[in-house]
């Protein structure tokens, strides 16, 4: 009896701590956004949607483990040294989806990984990386995403370790925030420095390559000071994308792998940048894709 009123008293006592700091932690988004609705701006979502790769791993995977890249239905399994993760439906079905999402909902999810409901997602989802994003570009997503078919899809759980919870990622997201450090200075003189600004842009933010590319601690926090300097993914070595990696390859050379996975020696990219190349960076504009290149070979 001791033992149970012992763990029930355990039990209160970090359900007060939780909810004390989800509402000391709560961020704060533009309480006046509203999802646009025009055929423009849903237009600029899908692009922004191509862009920011989200097709990569929220396209619909069934039983079989069969992939369609014409449906956001969710299914994905991102294996991790953390776990394995799976991307949730994000077409507008209410019951298993995204519907009835409000522009709030959009920027607190994508800006600061945090649900309708308040609990906060696992990094898997690189909403670290999407806190750049600008609120339009973040609501002209949401209005592309909500004016999909919407698909009753249920996905499977996260498979986590007990410890892993949605208490850990308090105290993890605090510990991001002090060490992860910041990105080295560019030191570069160019005249075309706006162009440069939206290659880092669409490099840091929407495209979200240091998810990837940059190499991480031990408890998974980006090293910020090695930004692109290639990565360990379980068993999988990630390629460094930096400028010392980068330092024979030009403006052209990068410009032809965004667009068709060729490298500055010939080679085709193989393994899951195939798939960046087929459902993200082909897909951009000749501009960002210049863009692109011209950030990362500047």
């Amino acid at each position: 009896m001791a033992k149970r009123r012992t763990l029930l008293f355990g039990m209160t006592i970090s359900l007060i701590v939780f909810g004390a700091a989800l509402i000391f932690f709560s961020p704060s988004v533009n309480q006046s956004a509203k999802l646009p609705t025009s055929p423009a701006a849903i237009a600029r979502g899908e692009y922004l949607v191509n862009a920011g790769g989200c097709v990569s791993c929220h396209l619909a995977v069934d039983a079989q483990g069969n992939r369609d890249e014409s449906q956001l239905s969710g299914g994905h399994a991102l294996a991790t040294d953390f776990g394995t993760f799976y991307a949730p439906n994000i077409t507008p079905d209410t019951e298993t989806g995204i519907g009835g999402w409000s522009a709030q909902d959009f920027l607190l999810a994508l800006q600061h990984g945090r649900s309708p409901e308040g609990s906060l997602y696992y990094p898997a989802f690189p909403y670290r990386s999407y806190a750049g994003l600008s609120d339009a570009d973040v609501l002209d997503i949401g209005a592309y995403l909500l004016s999909l078919e919407p698909i009753t899809q249920r996905v499977p759980e996260h498979e986590t370790p007990w410890w892993l919870n949605r208490v850990a990622l308090i105290g993890w997201n605090a510990l991001a925030d002090w060490t992860q450090g910041s990105v080295p200075s560019s030191d570069t003189e160019s005249n075309d420095e706006e162009f440069i600004a939206r290659g880092a842009y669409l490099a840091r933010s929407l495209g979200h390559c240091g998810e990837c590319h940059t190499p991480r601690t031990s408890l998974g926090v980006s090293q910020l000071s090695r930004e692109f300097a290639g990565a360990q993914l379980g068993e999988e070595k990630i390629e460094a994308i930096d400028r010392e990696a980068l330092a024979e390859w030009t403006r052209d050379n990068f410009d032809l792998f965004l667009l068709l996975g060729i490298k500055a020696d010939g080679e085709f990219v193989g393994g899951d940048m195939s798939d960046v190349i087929d459902h993200n960076t082909s897909r951009l504009t000749d501009a960002d894709r210049l863009a692109l290149a011209a950030f990362f070979t500047r």
